[in-house]
């Protein structure tokens, strides 16, 4: 199928469903057997497991093939030569033998296919100098020729002197013919005649190498030619031919007619110059000595081959298609038998070169057959007995047979060979079986000459639009064999049919090399792309791959940039953006409950569409005054709601390129002036960053980088905006200097809009110093506990932060800092930019809060670490003693404490933190104690300082150094996170688009066997009838510290995972009493604990998801491998809520919807995610004054979950059907009011049935049919209830007590086991039991207690798998 077609029967077909909606059958249904009742079982959704989910935290995936070094160096040329001076040398002495040569009788006599002794010899010597000129002349017309015949050392040296004068630093060719002298010596001589032409007269090759100097070509076409080779090769101190890239002093090329011992042939069938007759007129001797040996030598006549019709630069023509062929033909040979460096040297380099190495081939096979060896330098492996010289002759015979035909009727139509068809189809042949790792295909180099013809065009690109598809080593090849400037003046046709397999070509060559921008837009290449994404005929794929090569051309590139303006680019992208997005959301609203009509092709156009204009504004001032008049903005907002992660994240890089970085207030570091103030660019400025604040909190890492990405690009051109508004605060504080205010009442006051005035209390300290002014002031406290216990609040109080502030527009007086500004701020949206900015750098993607806190540093807001729980010193994130690692670079509390100044004469502060209780030696492992610094009005040390052991302050921190003045904008540069989206979606075309994955048989089948035995254990768990779990298969100590919080069972191996309140997960085999893997969920030291363990993906590679207290949810892959488990994505699933006022959040994970749940702290609001889309569905309001204390989602019935309250009531959601409201509220727990512990749905289809447990100890069933009510109750445990488990399939539910108790039920109510724990052999208590967990498709139960102990039950007639 050719490319055009198979693009378009791909694109024409809806990509593969990321959910498949299978049909659920009726509950009468539920218990019969067979697949149409059972695969709602099975849930076919598969998340988190696109290519932005692989390596974003560690950053190994987000830079893509796009490189300027690596496989680029390789292919393009360093430096193109030509040869533009030719000094033809002939020694023929004509009627005079050299004295060493003894000739046979017949033997050869033609000399550039002309009789000497057909003439008088100094005619002779004219005439076949001119034919040799001639020859020359056809391969390389604009050359300048010199000619010398039998000359004399002194011409010679003339001669060498004037080429190498004229043709400077490009390369001369040297061709001597010494037909007419004696062999070279061994002292390193050719011959030349003295001037009575009476003497021969030595020329030594020293002499001919210093005249002619290098870069030249040598052509030595007499006996024993290898002897000067060799010479040349001694003096120069060439190797034996392996460097391809030889230095300009040693750019020296050599074809020699023989080896140092060997006579030229005599025989009568070659001529004379049989080495200079196959390099300069190849065709004539290549059918001149096949004739001989072709079945065909009886019909034929050599005079016939004179008269072959055509020209040899007309394809259409006979001579033409054979000059043709034999090109490709030794292309090919020399393609598969040099390496890659020395082909792109010897034939692409020069064209004069590539053709008489070419030529060279041809004269190694025919000379070889009379016991002669051409040799070369570089020295070339044998090529004589290539099989495509089979090809050559099967060609040559071919046109040989016809030739008598056409020359005796002149209107015969022409023919064309069947060569390069047949050679099309033996690469087609290979590229539906070829890899990276077969042998490569020889017809590459064909394929490149095909090009050039109109019939074969269209399929040869489609075949090497396969071929590149292939990767990136695939392009590479093709590049090396010379495709590119063949595809660039393809640019230039208007052929309709070529367009998108050129795009496609054109997509993959700037996928692995971005340098070819350069040629494109001096070409004016770029204009055929524009062309093709303003055209509506495309398939929208095809014009996101043309909206991809613009963004290449413009990336970085200023003439790019500058011509795609002219052309109008921007204006295309911004209407197709519109018709685009409407056609997606006209899709969604005719689907509104169907997400997988919604995913096509256009999120990749709308995507790509994003990127490059973000790559055309990009610093280019100019083009972003253009897009903000042109109201860019409205246009690219809506889609930072779009579905599509790719497509948001595109959409807030395209806005921060609005965002002007290189204005001079950067630069000087100061804000805006009145008079350069451009209010309309500022509003915008403004608009797009407030556009940016609702999707802070997006679920996507990749979209919340780019958001800080952006945000950053506005610290810096807004830079003094925003230390004024922590300056403006400090300003409203009464007794500033006695009580540094704490973060909460900043955030209070920037989310006041800056207008509020606020209470004093201790706190993190607020730093303002001076980087800028020697009569700066500098503020600091640190701010530490008098000891450990001596306040509780220490362990959530505020994060710490240290405010800096460059003061050169501010007036100081007695350490009072006053601002004075003419002109009024957005102080609101400066300060929400602030609490952004703060809350995301305390993200639980360690690479989004490692960005938010550069861009916090950039505007003077420094994190203060604090180590350990309850104690810990401040650490300065900048300092090298902070930690290294993103993840433990994390605001946390800091206890209150008080301070006082020592106020001298001389107005200098002593800011000292009093004396403090000694702490425990436990609270102090790993912490370094910060004391305080000295703040002045100066900059200068006091002896005080010296002896108190007080630090200096460091620039950057304190005052100012002309150095961090002068370098202000290049730090500020340095800080700037680094945008990742597009180098990351730039790997996208890097990949295979054409053929499926050969990773998605394996997965199928994987999926096949996984699906057949959970069907066989679920029918198993169905007809269970007594389960009583008191078997004891395992146990496991964790050594938890804290006790196990959360187990879980994985469903396919023999694996349980357990992890504690520090949020330490560990993996352990309990078949084999194995430890897999163990790891920290949560390397910050504050607000630990986790709340719940699930599984993603339980029938394809599983992904752990770790729910913590704090309403943080991280996703693991490969968490069961030791050391190799990777944090696949990570976000905040209880958004819109502070950070401290988040206590005991709680999630659960719905595979059939692709849903998570979660609610957090005394919140009663439950947000629902959407894991394939990573962003909030929706929140939904519980109309409660009580808090939820526990969520479980049915794993039967996508969209339907139930939540349970800390007053005991429940309520049962059905987002299909009540998007908004419960379907059910009831308050079963009546006799103890107490939080429901624990909920779940029935075993079965049946969605109706509910079970609930308080921790009164009562356990509820409820039918949501009967206006909720319970129709059966269990006291199962008297106050002391803590965790219930509800099996999924079999009719079993457990309950857990603090009692040490766990209880084993039947869905009827009836006890069927009670589990006790036992003293262990150390005679102590096992704890209470904290969480409980089921095998998804066994009756397997794991129980976890607060003595870090993990237990596994099963039946007795459990059977190790």
């Amino acid at each position: 199928m050719a490319l055009g077609d198979l693009m378009a029967s791909r694109l024409s077909q809806p990509p593969p469903p990321a959910v498949v909606a299978v049909p659920e059958p009726s509950v009468s249904g539920a218990g019969e057997d067979g697949p149409e009742s059972s695969m709602p079982y099975l849930p076919h959704s598969v998340v988190l497991c696109e290519s932005r989910h692989d390596g974003f935290e560690d950053g190994t995936q987000i830079h893509s093939v796009l490189t300027e070094e690596g496989l680029v160096s390789k292919w393009r040329l360093k430096d193109r030569m030509k040869t533009s001076c030719v000094a033809l040398v002939l020694c023929l002495n004509i009627s005079v033998d050299p004295p060493d040569v003894i000739k046979i009788s017949p033997c050869a006599r033609m000399e550039c296919w002309i009789d000497p002794f057909s003439m008088a010899p100094p005619k002779a010597l004219e005439t076949i100098g001119k034919a040799l000129h001639n020859q020359y002349e056809r391969w390389q017309p604009k050359a300048r020729y010199k000619l010398q015949l039998d000359p004399t050392v002194e011409e010679v040296k003339k001669l060498c002197t004037t080429c190498r004068k004229y043709a400077r630093t490009e390369r001369v060719l040297f061709h001597y013919n010494g037909h007419g002298v004696p062999k070279p010596t061994a002292n390193r001589e050719i011959w030349v005649f003295n001037k009575s032409y009476t003497q021969y007269i030595p020329l030594p090759i020293s002499d001919l190498d210093s005249w002619l100097k290098t870069p030249s070509i040598y052509v030595f076409d007499c006996s024993a030619a290898g002897l000067i080779l060799n010479a040349f090769v001694e003096r120069l101190g060439l190797d034996g031919g392996s460097s391809s890239t030889p230095s300009p002093q040693k750019d020296c090329i050599i074809l020699a007619a023989c080896e140092a011992n060997e006579t030229l042939p005599q025989s009568a069938e070659f001529p004379a110059d049989v080495f200079t007759a196959c390099l300069t007129t190849p065709i004539k001797m290549a059918l001149y000595w096949f004739c001989d040996r072709s079945l065909l030598h009886d019909s034929l006549d050599h005079s016939l081959i004179d008269q072959i019709p055509g020209r040899q630069n007309d394809r259409k023509t006979l001579l033409g298609e054979l000059n043709w062929i034999f090109t490709a033909i030794t292309d090919t040979i020399a393609w598969n038998v040099l390496p890659q460096e020395l082909f792109q040297r010897l034939f692409r380099q020069d064209l004069l070169l590539a053709s008489l190495f070419r030529n060279f081939l041809l004269a190694e096979r025919i000379m070889r057959t009379a016991n002669c060896s051409p040799i070369s330098y570089p020295m070339l492996p044998p090529t004589h007995q290539h099989h495509m010289w089979d090809a050559w002759d099967m060609a040559a015979e071919n046109c040989l047979s016809k030739l008598p035909q056409l020359l005796s009727d002149p209107n015969a139509e022409f023919q064309p060979s069947s060569f390069f068809t047949e050679q099309l189809t033996a690469f087609e042949v290979w590229l539906d079986d070829g890899s990276e790792l077969k042998k490569p295909p020889e017809q590459l180099p064909i394929v490149l000459q095909v090009l050039l013809s109109q019939s074969h065009r269209f399929r040869a690109l489609v075949l090497l639009g396969r071929f590149v598809d292939m990767g990136p080593w695939a392009v590479d090849r093709a590049l090396s064999v010379g495709i590119f400037p063949y595809v660039l003046k393809l640019l230039q046709t208007t052929a309709m049919e070529l367009r998108q397999i050129l795009v496609f070509i054109w997509t993959k060559i700037l996928a692995l090399d971005k340098s070819c921008q350069v040629d494109l837009v001096k070409d004016g290449g770029h204009t055929y792309f524009i062309r093709f994404l303003d055209s509506l005929d495309a398939y929208p794929e095809q014009r996101a791959m043309a909206a991809f090569v613009l963004s290449v051309i413009v990336d970085g590139h200023k003439r790019g940039q500058e011509a795609c303006i002219q052309a109008g680019l921007m204006d295309i992208c911004l209407r197709h953006l519109q018709i685009s997005y409407t056609h997606i959301q006209t899709q969604t609203q005719m689907h509104m409950h169907d997400s997988t009509q919604t995913t096509g092709t256009e999120p990749l156009l709308l995507q790509w569409l994003c990127l490059c204009l973000g790559k055309l504004w990009e610093d280019f001032p100019e083009a972003q005054l253009l897009g903000l008049q042109s109201n860019a903005p409205g246009i690219v907002t809506p889609l930072l709601t779009e579905s599509q992660p790719e497509v948001r994240a595109s959409a807030v890089f395209a806005l921060g390129t609005l965002l002007d970085v290189g204005s001079t207030s950067f630069r000087d570091n100061q804000g805006l002036d009145e008079d350069g103030d451009d209010d309309e660019k500022l509003k915008a400025e403004l608009n797009i960053v407030k556009s940016l604040f609702p999707i802070a909190s997006d679920g996507s890492p990749l979209v919340r980088a780019e958001i800080v990405s952006a945000l950053a690009r506005f610290a810096i051109g807004h830079n003094k905006q925003l230390k004024s508004v922590p300056q403006e605060y400090w300003k409203t504080q009464p007794n500033r200097l006695t009580a540094p205010p704490s973060l909460s009442n900043l955030t209070t006051f920037m989310q006041s809009g800056g207008t509020a005035a606020f209470p004093c209390s201790s706190g993190p300290v607020l730093r303002i110093g001076s980087d800028t002014s020697s009569r700066g002031i500098s503020i600091s406290s640190p701010v530490m506990n008098s000891s450990p216990q001596s306040d509780g609040s220490s362990q959530h109080s505020d994060p710490g932060l240290i405010l800096k502030e460059n003061n050169t527009s501010s007036n100081t007086s007695n350490g009072v800092i006053y601002t004075a500004r003419s002109r009024s701020l957005d102080i609101a949206t400066y300060s929400q930019f602030i609490t952004k900015m703060i809350s995301m750098a305390r993200d639980p993607s360690p690479r989004v809060a490692s960005y938010a806190r550069r861009t916090l540093s950039m505007i003077g807001i420094e994190p203060v670490v604090l180590k350990g729980t309850r104690f810990g010193a401040m650490i300065h994130a900048g300092e090298s003693s902070a930690p290294s690692s993103s993840a433990n670079l994390t605001f946390t509390g800091l206890a209150r404490s008080n301070s006082w100044f020592d106020m001298n004469g001389n107005r200098s502060m002593n800011f000292r933190t009093p004396p403090v209780s000694p702490p425990q030696q436990s609270y102090l492992s790993g912490l370094r104690r910060v004391y305080s610094l000295e703040f002045r009005t100066h900059l200068q040390s006091s002896p005080d300082d010296k002896q108190t052991g007080l630090p200096e302050p460091s620039p950057g921190l304190g005052g100012s150094t002309p150095t961090s003045r002068s370098n202000s904008e290049a730090t500020s540069s340095n800080l700037l996170p680094e945008s990742t989206i597009y180098n990351w979606s730039c790997g996208h075309f890097s990949r295979p688009l054409l053929t499926p994955s050969d990773d998605n048989e394996e997965v199928l089948v994987r999926r096949e066997e996984r699906e057949r035995v959970a069907m066989d254990s679920i029918k198993r768990c169905q007809h269970s009838c007594a389960s009583k779990l008191n078997n004891q298969i395992a146990s496991w100590d964790t050594k938890f510290e804290t006790g196990t919080k959360a187990t879980l069972l994985l469903p396919f191996s023999p694996v349980v995972v357990a992890a504690d309140e520090n949020e330490i997960i560990r993996v352990w085999n309990y078949e084999d009493a194995q430890v897999l893997n163990s790891f920290d969920n949560h390397q910050d030291s504050s607000e630990k604990g986790i709340s719940k363990l699930c599984l993603i993906n339980e029938l394809d590679d599983n992904l752990l998801l770790a729910g913590s207290n704090d309403g943080n949810v991280r996703v693991w892959k490969n968490f069961t491998v030791k050391n190799k488990h990777k944090l696949v994505t990570a976000f905040s699933s209880v958004p819109g809520q502070q950070k401290s006022t988040i206590r005991n959040a709680i999630v659960d994970w719905q595979q059939k919807s692709g849903y998570l749940y979660a609610a957090g702290g005394d919140s009663s609001t439950i947000h629902v995610w959407d894991l394939e889309r990573e962003q909030l569905l929706s929140s939904i309001p519980s109309v409660t004054d009580s808090g939820i204390s526990v969520l479980s989602a049915s794993q039967v019935h996508g969209g339907q979950f139930a939540s349970g309250f800390l007053d005991g009531s429940i309520r049962i959601f059905d987002i299909r059907s009540s998007p908004d409201m419960p379907i059910c509220t009831a308050r079963p727990h009546t006799q103890r009011v107490e939080r429901v512990v624990g909920i779940g749905f029935q075993p079965g289809m049946d969605s109706s049935k509910i079970v609930s447990a308080s921790q009164a100890g009562d356990i509820q069933f409820l039918d949501i049919r009967k206006a909720g009510e319970a129709y059966l109750t269990i006291d199962a445990h008297r106050g002391s209830l803590t965790a219930l488990a509800v099996h999924r399939h079999a009719p079993v539910i457990v309950s857990g007590s603090a009692k040490q108790l766990v209880k084993v039920f039947s869905l009827q109510g009836e006890q069927l086991s009670i589990i006790r724990y036992y003293p262990t052999f150390m005679a102590q208590r096992i704890g209470s039991v904290t969480c409980l967990s089921f095998h998804p498709y066994r009756v397997l139960l794991a129980a976890g207690a607060a003595d870090a102990l993990v237990s596994i039950y099963a039946d007795d007639g459990y059977q190790v798998r």
